[in-house]
């Protein structure tokens, strides 16, 4: 234990049911199609309701696989009165712009998505790593990406939309309808919308993992604020929007930034490029790679080479953030979805994969413009594709929309119910007898006189994770209700309080029992891995 203080600072039965002999006829039927249609480089299924319209004797279901036929057809034959009230019209998973827009576009359509946001794996998307976003219609003045991202999953919730800030684990497409389990749940459902998005590449130097969170991020505004950076020298590594837009931010805290650049020329906007040529506070490195870092406890600096000449050369430094692109998030349908040899979803007509009632949308697929406006855009592509093909094939199920009016007075009464924790504890307000509190007051007062578990969360006010990870902490927090004491700080509003804790990022969660710290857990973890944690010191 490290001691501390605080004191100094197949699609279901709608269709003509088939006997063996037919299914044996149309297993064929559809392995000579398929066939046929490979031949032809012809991806276009057609199956179900929409070739029983055309036919009103036996509908033959065929699809691009015969595997995939026959097992719809023996669906049919085996399961012709399976109950599909438990199942959903559509599951997104995912969320950011297209996820967001797709639950919206779906909820408005009477569809009551299932969306399954993500946790460790993201929740909000890319978006919530940003700061100002200034080219999204609608916000004349600007928008920062978490806030953005608020007002989407408000408005999907609004009209009905289910989240779930869970992450999926697993995925099955081999039979209908599709099975979609979470860390907590399992559901099925006839559609479904991939909307996983993309995640930072790292550099895989050396020394990476070993200076993670101790000197090397991939987010500057979940990090950019800690004690470890401020007013200290960092580097920035990349060219594009990503990378300027990091450094340009980072200026707040730090006293410089270097923005090394392995090209020639900046890949980034010309007004973005335009901010950090005109900023005395940020140096660009042109031909300048990393070869690795160095450093003892935490990062000291950077072992550089020019990439023209080779020539070698130290940077000292406190801190080094990656803005150097993404990779597709699609490890979660490898090998039931088709993807290019980059690992993006391959679509056709905007979002549809090679499996019918299967959509992509977002930059799991796009490797061209990655955009928040054109990921909402395919998003909603995917949403409407998604109910033409539940009605085609006569699977859809309506659900009206709830009462507004109902809904509205209860989240204002929650609203109400919260405003006491909203902001940080006083002298007079302080109580220990509550659960949760805010503030360095009363995490100091509780470090001396709880005899509690105190479990302190520590955030940033544009850090997006953290907005992520509130919610879902406090629902467990609340499990242990009499048992425990939470604090939250903000390392801008208490920054003494942060750097005397050790943090280096945010959010951070710390546990402290009798004036010493258990354990210090950096990042977004799973709800069971807090639940084990607690319960083990409770």
């Amino acid at each position: 234990m490290h001691t501390s203080t605080f004191s100094k600072a197949p699609l279901s039965g709608e269709v003509p049911l088939v006997t063996v002999s037919a299914a044996h006829r149309t297993f064929r039927h559809c392995a000579r199609a398929a066939s046929a249609r490979l031949n032809q480089r012809h991806e276009r299924v057609v199956f179900g309701a929409r070739f029983a319209s055309k036919h009103s004797s036996v509908a033959p279901v065929c699809a691009y696989k015969p595997t995939i036929a026959a097992a719809m057809v023996e669906e049919r034959v085996s399961s012709p009165t399976q109950s599909q009230t438990d199942v959903e019209n559509v599951v997104v998973i995912g969320s950011g712009p297209a996820g967001y827009t797709a639950a919206i576009y779906a909820a408005r359509a009477n569809l009551k998505p299932v969306v399954f946001e993500g946790l460790q794996n993201g929740k909000g998307g890319q978006l919530m790593g940003t700061t100002e976003v200034e080219n999204f219609p609608g916000f004349p003045e600007g928008v920062t990406g978490p806030e953005l991202m608020d007002r989407m999953r408000k408005q999907a919730e609004r009209w009905g939309a289910e989240m779930y800030t869970e992450d999926v684990e697993h995925v099955d497409l081999s039979q209908r309808p599709f099975t979609i389990r979470s860390t907590d749940r399992e559901v099925r459902a006839h559609s479904l919308i991939i909307a996983t998005g993309a995640t930072a590449k790292k550099l895989g130097i050396p020394s990476e993992q070993n200076f993670w969170s101790r000197g090397i991020s991939a987010c500057a505004i979940c990090d950019g604020a800690s004690p470890l950076f401020k007013n200290k020298v960092v580097a920035v590594v990349g060219g594009g929007d990503s990378a300027l837009e990091e450094a340009v931010y980072l200026t707040k805290y730090t006293k410089h930034v270097h923005l090394l650049v392995r090209g020639d020329k900046m890949r980034a906007s010309k007004t973005m490029q335009d901010r950090v040529l005109d900023n005395k506070n940020i140096t660009v490195h042109y031909n300048t790679a990393v070869e690795d870092v160095y450093g003892d406890d935490v990062m000291n600096g950077l072992h550089l080479y020019n990439t023209k000449t080779g020539e070698k050369f130290n940077l000292d430094a406190a801190g080094m953030f990656y803005g150097i692109g993404h990779q597709p998030n699609s490890k979660l349908i490898a090998g039931q979805v088709e993807l290019d040899e980059m690992g993006y979803v391959k679509v056709s007509h905007g979002v549809s994969t090679n499996v019918p009632g299967v959509f992509a949308a977002g930059d799991l697929h796009d490797t061209e413009w990655r955009q928040a406006i054109t990921a909402a855009g395919s998003g909603c592509m995917a949403a409407l594709s998604v109910e033409r093909f539940l009605t085609s094939n006569n699977l859809i199920r309506e659900f009206k929309q709830k009462d507004r009016e109902e809904e509205a007075s209860h989240q204002a009464s929650s609203s109400n119910g919260q405003k006491a924790a909203a902001s940080g504890d006083t002298p007079e307000s302080f109580d220990i007898s509550r659960d949760k509190h805010k503030g360095q007051y009363a995490l100091r007062k509780l470090y001396h006189e709880s005899d509690r578990l105190i479990a302190v969360l520590y955030t940033a006010p544009t850090c997006g994770p953290c907005r992520s990870l509130k919610p879902i902490f406090n629902g467990v927090v609340e499990e242990f209700a009499g048992r425990i004491h939470f604090v939250e700080i903000d390392i801008e509003a208490d920054p003494e309080i942060a750097e005397a804790a050790g943090v280096t990022g945010t959010p951070t969660v710390q546990f402290f029992k009798e004036k010493a710290r258990l354990s210090s857990v950096p990042g977004v973890k799973q709800k069971r891995e807090y639940r084990e944690m607690i319960s083990s010191n409770v």
